[in-house]
């Protein structure tokens, strides 16, 4: 009783801070330092209504020997939004993870993402029963549209469907650009509640989040440290601004990205990193720093455009090879 008590997460207080509401959550699994320290988790309110953690723990390249473990160190730490997709080939474990932990299955948010070859009315509804049974659940927080490709309305469709049926708790879509985006806001029965998008200080998507924010969408980054790429763990700018107040660069990024409203998902395979990815809690950054950070804007993906058409055929072509090889343990892209 005692150990289920200490992996639980109790709700502490809520504060309001103007007309938002952020509820603040203390960790009972955390190191005694950790405690002291007083982490917490905050939360967003999606336009239903429901509430999703704003710091979460990724599994995108976490591979399927590594992944259980990886999880369930995650969940200890105090992670309770786990984020994982049909093409990273580790929802079976995740759902071990999950199972094993102890922890009530309403206190973690699950997110997974429909693949585009199994876009379709049938297919996508096919699909997310598939990955309900190997996450081990009967409801899914969230599910995601991973692409902005094939039958986007026929899967879209599918979600609307599962969402009135109350299997899910809320969806959304993944890569959708401002124009992809406002189109199937106006045009859905159901709007997008999440749009996850590559967002980091070299590609901050500041115009995308207006647009998000006039529909209500909210923006969730994939990548939030853009993977190192560009250098950006040795920025000049972000080691000065860590110097200031005793932080790391990845917990520098983190804390500007939360203040920025948006949803994280940073991926560690090391509980160590884990942990301090999620002492981000108990500083803020001044509105002079922030707008520091704003400069390191390139405005540009540090990986591709989804409006290439070279990349879209790529996506296309290796669909049809799945489909002819029947080769479901392929790597994607992100």
């Amino acid at each position: 009783m005692y150990n289920q008590l200490y992996q639980a997460v109790v709700c502490l207080k809520y504060i309001t801070t103007g007309s938002k509401k952020q509820y603040y959550f203390l960790n009972l699994s955390a190191t005694n330092a950790e405690r002291k320290r007083g982490f917490s988790i905050n939360y967003v309110t999606l336009s239903n209504g429901v509430k999703m953690p704003q710091l979460g723990y990724g599994v995108y390249q976490v591979s399927k020997d590594e992944c259980e473990r990886c999880v369930l160190d995650a969940l200890k730490v105090g992670y309770r939004h786990i984020d994982t997709a049909q093409s990273y080939f580790n929802e079976d474990e995740v759902g071990s993870a999950i199972e094993k932990s102890g922890i009530p299955r309403e206190e973690i948010f699950l997110t997974t993402k429909v693949w585009i070859e199994h876009y379709s009315y049938e297919k996508t509804k096919t699909s997310v029963y598939e990955s309900m049974r190997k996450l081990k659940t009967d409801y899914i927080d969230l599910v995601l549209l991973h692409q902005p490709f094939a039958d986007v309305y026929g899967a879209w469709r599918a979600l609307e469907e599962l969402y009135d049926e109350g299997k899910l708790r809320a969806i959304g879509i993944s890569n959708f650009y401002p124009d992809r985006m406002v189109d199937i806001c106006s045009f859905a029965r159901i709007k997008p509640m999440v749009n996850q998008v590559e967002t980091h200080p070299h590609n901050q998507q500041i115009e995308a989040q207006k647009w998000m924010e006039k529909y209500g969408v909210q923006i969730e980054a994939w990548a939030p440290f853009g993977e190192g790429k560009g250098g950006l763990f040795a920025e000049p700018t972000i080691e000065k601004i860590g110097k200031k107040y005793g932080k790391t660069v990845a917990q520098i990024i983190l804390r500007w990205e939360l203040q920025r409203g948006i949803v994280v998902i940073p991926k560690s395979v090391h509980i160590e990193r884990m942990r301090e990815n999620f002492n981000v809690f108990d500083f803020e950054l001044t509105a002079e720093d922030m707008e520091i950070m704003g400069n390191l804007d390139k405005k540009q993906s540090s990986f591709f455009s989804h409006t290439e058409p070279a990349v879209v055929e790529w996506f296309a072509k290796m669909v049809e090879e799945r489909k002819k090889n029947n080769d479901y343990t392929k790597e994607e892209k992100k």
